[in-house]
């Protein structure tokens, strides 16, 4: 088959689930926000109240389906025509600091709409809603300040919240919202959209590729979507496991391997040489680190009490890197670090 002609349209946005029944894995979100809109179908909005729709908190894993059910809900109750007056999209791009709270939110949740009646076919509630993508960046300050604002303007505008991590949104907040835990997404369900894409886009995936592309996207749909794309504008319609490593920029194993095996042979020099082969790829330290971790915890030769002085070893690396560490320097300490522990030489002797 001639390789496919690059197509202008992300294909994560192409294949975006429009309505919230469509969402993949996410059973109980979808059965509760299917019933939510469905009174809002049926309700003829004489009632000075609004249907019933509480501010929402999404919260889960990235490439879950957070942020399509909450812009398949804003595009089931208001259809295109009304969306863009209705709706107010901010996410992690946007300034979103406590300024934008008490003027650009403010103003736009203080702004009452008419009446609900419905248009086109769409209910078109009485109030309007903000859509806050991964809520959990905003400042402490910002979400203070967004609390008074929701008090304030209930009435006429809802909010969602969409976030990774719950725990970094003020209680005053998730207390006033209906909360929906989005699940990771298992093996057969990526599978199974990811076929879906193939069929459609004409795509020649064999077993062993889409293995791997569960593997490297991690239960992210959105990553492994993004992957696929890059590797059929890259390679043509048949596509490889070893051209999806290729493109997502994951660590090969055998890199991973190597390493480990420098280390374990207890000549600094041979693993000096790897972790310089390493930096010279261009790889991210910080997936080295994770490669390791996995190699190290699923080793049959090595000690529990090993596993635990290296692995201990890797999570400081990993927060040093996190605050701006060297990377050459986090590895070569790393690799010296389990070349000592591998080598069982008296604590005595290690040097930190």
């Amino acid at each position: 088959m001639a390789p496919l002609m690059p197509s202008s349209q992300p294909w994560v946005e192409k294949y975006r689930p429009k309505q919230v029944k469509d969402v993949a894995h996410q059973e109980e979100v979808v059965r509760v926000l299917t019933n939510t809109l469905e009174t809002a179908n049926v309700k003829e909005f004489l009632s000075p109240y609004p249907p019933p729709c509480p501010h929402m908190l999404f919260y889960g894993p990235p490439g879950t389906g957070k942020t399509t059910t909450a812009l398949a809900i804003a595009h089931q109750l208001f259809g295109p025509e009304m969306y863009k007056s209705r709706v107010l999209e901010l996410n992690a791009s946007d300034d979103r600091g406590i300024n934008v709270v008490r003027t650009k939110i403010k103003d736009f949740a203080a702004v009452a709409v008419g009446s609900g009646s419905r248009q086109g076919g769409y209910p078109c509630p009485p109030y309007k809603i903000i859509i806050l993508d991964e809520a959990d960046s905003m400042t402490e300050d910002a979400q203070n300040a967004l609390r008074r604002t929701m008090e304030m303007h209930s009435k006429v505008t809802r909010f969602f919240f969409i976030c990774n991590y719950i725990s970094r949104i003020i209680e005053p907040l998730a207390s006033r919202c209906a909360k929906f835990r989005f699940k990771p997404l298992t093996e057969e369900v990526m599978s199974s959209r990811i076929l879906h894409i193939c069929d459609a886009e004409g795509l020649n995936l064999d077993q062993e590729a889409l293995s791997t592309l569960n593997s490297i996207s991690e239960g992210d749909l959105r990553r492994a979507i993004t992957y696929l794309q890059s590797a059929a504008r890259l390679y043509g319609s048949s596509i490889s496991s070893n051209e999806l490593v290729s493109v997502s920029g994951v660590i090969p194993q055998d890199a991973v391997q190597a390493l480990f095996a420098a280390c374990k042979t207890g000549e600094f020099d041979i693993a000096n040489k790897e972790v310089n082969s390493v930096i010279a790829e261009g790889y991210p330290v910080s997936q080295m680190l994770s490669g390791l971790f996995e190699v190290i915890v699923s080793s049959d030769d090595i000690s529990d009490e090993q596993k635990a002085k290296i692995c201990e070893r890797l999570a400081e690396a990993d927060k040093c890197l996190v605050d701006g560490a060297d990377e050459y320097l986090q590895l070569i300490d790393v690799a010296s670090h389990t070349m000592r522990v591998l080598s069982n030489m008296p604590q005595e002797m290690q040097f930190d």
